[in-house]
């Protein structure tokens, strides 16, 4: 029970959410703070001459039936930043990397992965038999045309 837990926490895809949740907390802050540095005072323009800002009123006597629609504003502003900064910053050079890194056997079509296969172990069999690839031309032969 426990080797099934550990072989989870050390699989790639958890250890690279947990990169993304501690990374995007700290970006969530930043952008926490232009919001409330440069958006709020921006959508507060938009408000007028109202001291609770940009919203309004149901009742016009009650304050607390004000409904205020810059956080909202604010709020869906933080989501795009977030979304847009974690997206640049760690998922288009992951995925860079990736296309970089990766093996040219993975990019080969299963028909030309067998054919490979088949051509090592002929090469193997022709080996240890003494008759260097004598085995791997007649197995060429009969059964080549078809894999091509």
């Amino acid at each position: 029970m426990l080797k099934g837990f550990r072989d989870f926490l050390l699989r790639g895809n958890v250890v690279d959410l947990a990169v993304a949740v501690v990374i995007g907390t700290a970006f969530v802050a930043i952008v926490t703070a232009f919001s409330e540095g440069i958006i709020n005072p921006l959508l507060a323009l938009f408000g007028g001459s109202n001291e609770m800002g940009l919203g309004f009123q149901l009742v016009a006597d009650k304050p607390a039936t004000f409904i205020e629609v810059g956080p909202i504003i604010t709020a869906a502003i933080n989501f795009l930043l977030v979304a847009a900064i974690l997206y640049f910053i760690l998922v288009v050079p992951a995925t860079r990397m990736k296309k970089r890194f990766s093996q040219a056997d993975e990019e080969l079509t299963e028909n030309e992965l067998l054919i490979q296969i088949r051509d090592l172990l002929a090469e193997q069999r022709g080996r240890s038999n003494g008759k260097h690839g004598l085995r791997a031309e007649s197995a060429q032969h009969t059964d080549g045309d078809s894999a091509y």
